[in-house]
């Protein structure tokens, strides 16, 4: 999550010469279900796929259209893992099909669909964006012919998978969450404190009386969240398990200009919804305890011990109170809110010791 208020105004000059070029040669895909038969069974496709109303855009790579199906909710919002070329979780391909979507306001979703990213209407809701995903996982299931699917997401995507399995439980075979945000405000809270704690233990007086200044949240202020998760990322930091840059890069046709600045305008439209001018975006209402704690489908977190954002107390105390047919939770040492190997080798095992046979 990231926030450029600045970077929105500027985006605005910009937005009707991208909206005219991006993608235009891009196609639907999924019209009919797939044949998985003798013939070819590895799966790589990327287009428009009509999904609330509007086009939006997915992709589905796995080596073996017989495997497993992961739908996969990026995080931000407005942070898709698509353009990632060298991203960890392609080797999971060898054993599952991986169904990624650009999210509304997000990516070559939000290119395809530009909005004035200088609106201050409230274009994003959390309950369109639920509705959205359980729309793509029916057309997966419906396409990639399956009962059920798994359902994974972290941080943002995280909150917004609960609100998908809630919306249609009958199409997934477990959730996997990782970075568990619960209740913003609520996460806000203890992320502030316990960095402030950290900051005054180092003797860090610039980020302290940085964070003195902001106050406690809730906040008003657009920026502060962004400059909370600067603090943050710096004393994870310094108690975990760097991640590869690599991981992180576009490659390919998301590696152009054009492709990353809708890539950048849609993380700032959607970073702008999410927390608002005045406090008052998507984030004002985030409460997923609302949904209430039953799940008719297994569910396991996975929580960095190192997490100052979504961070473990809290995501421990919405863990204790779910009733499911099965419920796991990780505290994985070295690990952030960010991906870094150890995290991934623990998603990676629990998909294989725990959720595999779920879908078998």
């Amino acid at each position: 999550m990231r926030m450029q208020v600045l970077a929105l105004l500027v985006a605005a000059c910009s937005l009707n010469a991208s909206a005219g070029t991006a993608q235009a040669d891009a196609k639907p895909i999924g019209a009919a279900p797939i044949q998985c038969g003798a013939g070819e069974r590895k799966l790589s496709q990327e287009g428009y796929v009509r999904i609330g109303g509007i086009e939006q855009w997915v992709v589905v790579r796995g080596e073996d259209c017989a495997n497993p199906v992961i739908l996969w909710v990026h995080g931000g919002p407005g942070n898709p893992s698509t353009p990632f070329s060298n991203s960890p979780y392609r080797a999971w391909e060898k054993e599952f099909t991986i169904v990624q979507w650009d999210q509304r306001g997000a990516g070559r979703t939000y290119a395809r669909n530009p909005v004035d990213p200088e609106t201050t209407a409230q274009l994003l809701t959390i309950e369109g964006m639920a509705n959205d995903g359980a729309e793509v996982a029916q057309w997966a299931a419906n396409y990639l012919n399956k009962k059920k699917l798994i359902l994974v997401g972290g941080s943002w995507g995280s909150a917004l998978g609960v609100h998908i399995a809630k919306t249609r439980p009958d199409l997934f075979a477990a959730y996997l969450g990782t970075g568990q945000l619960v209740k913003r405000s609520e996460n806000d809270a203890w992320s502030y404190r316990k960095t402030l704690g950290l900051a005054r233990a180092a003797g860090d007086q610039k980020t302290v009386s940085m964070l003195e200044g902001l106050g406690e949240p809730p906040w008003t202020n657009p920026r502060a969240p962004g400059m909370l998760r600067r603090a943050t990322r710096m004393y994870e930091a310094k108690a975990t398990t760097p991640a590869p840059a690599t991981w992180f890069e576009h490659g390919g046709a998301y590696a152009t200009r054009q492709a990353q600045a809708d890539y950048t305008n849609g993380e700032d439209f959607s970073w702008l919804q999410f927390v608002g001018i005045k406090g008052n975006g998507m984030q004002a209402t985030l409460d997923i305890n609302k949904l209430g704690h039953d799940f008719p489908m297994p569910v396991f977190l996975v929580q960095g011990a190192e997490d100052l954002v979504t961070v473990p107390e809290v995501a421990r105390t919405y863990f204790d109170a779910i009733k499911a047919p099965q419920k796991e939770f990780f505290l994985v040492p070295m690990v952030g809110h960010d991906p870094n190997p150890p995290m991934v080798d623990a998603q990676y095992r629990i998909l294989k010791s725990r959720i595999l046979s779920l879908v078998k």
